[in-house]
């Protein structure tokens, strides 16, 4: 079965880190590209940072300084979240592996809440 499941979200205080983690099962994602997106509801999804293949990464303005997207084998990615506001409460996906006939990921994980109190 090919599914990502991510893990780490949580509740935290502003000012305090999480750790996301994104594993692949039954996919190998070491040629693709690894994105973080994040969605508040009533919102639109916003990409919140990605990662190549080759390790280059990219962030949202919102994040920058802050959040740092690492990926350390084949099948898992993560997202260390420091520094964390209330605006960054939101449900995170991870998702792998951009198609570009569809526009989109072929694959996206089940999300894990994100939840920073001020």
């Amino acid at each position: 079965q090919v599914q990502l499941v991510e893990s780490g979200g949580g509740s935290v205080q502003a000012g305090g880190s999480l750790k996301l983690s994104c594993a692949a099962s039954g996919i190998k994602i070491g040629g693709c590209r690894m994105v973080w997106h994040r969605q508040v509801p009533g919102k639109a999804r916003e990409l919140v940072s990605s990662i190549s293949s080759d390790g280059v990464s990219s962030y949202a303005d919102s994040v920058k300084g802050r959040f740092t997207i690492s990926r350390n084998n084949s099948k898992t990615v993560h997202l260390q979240m420091n520094s964390l506001i209330s605006e960054d409460t939101a449900v995170y996906y991870c998702a792998a592996c951009w198609v570009r006939s569809t526009g989109g990921y072929r694959y996206w994980g089940q999300g894990t809440q994100v939840t920073v109190s001020s």
